[in-house]
């Protein structure tokens, strides 16, 4: 299975999550108000056991601090891009509601501290990949 079809396979087991997500009380109408956004993480070599553990102790409580709406997780389940990647989805108000929390986060000292911790051995992140979505009139997620 190639990075491509990997990266689909797990858009679309994050979308059934945020589904079922949606069946544990958000009404229909305040999730179509919903931004999702979509972020890949690509890691230096070796490094994604760090960036999990940034995440699983830190990042993913200070987005909700934040604002941010945590919705899935996920590793590609093969191939190179299994021990180097980290895609994960997350729920925004609106796009401005959005760069608001990312501004707040980025500036957050928690966040600053945490940062320079984890990276005492070096870099983590090589690149960041972010896009995003709305759901369609024939969402899940409508």
């Amino acid at each position: 299975m190639t990075f491509r079809n990997t990266l689909c396979t797990l858009t679309v087991a994050a979308l059934a999550a945020a589904a079922g997500w949606m069946a544990r009380g958000v009404t229909a109408q305040a999730a179509s108000s919903q931004l999702y956004e979509l972020r890949t993480y690509h890691c230096e070599p070796g490094k994604l056991p760090n960036l999990l553990a940034r995440f699983r102790n830190h990042t993913t409580a200070l987005f909700e601090k934040h604002g941010m709406t945590n919705l899935g997780y996920w590793v590609p389940a093969d191939g190179a891009a299994h021990s180097d990647t980290l895609i994960y989805i997350l729920a925004h108000k609106n796009t401005e509601a959005a760069k608001k929390s990312w501004d707040a986060f980025r500036n957050d000292p928690e966040w600053k501290k945490v940062r320079e911790t984890s990276e005492a051995d070096g870099k983590i992140v090589s690149k960041v990949e972010s896009v995003y979505m709305d759901p369609t009139d024939f969402s899940k997620l409508q």
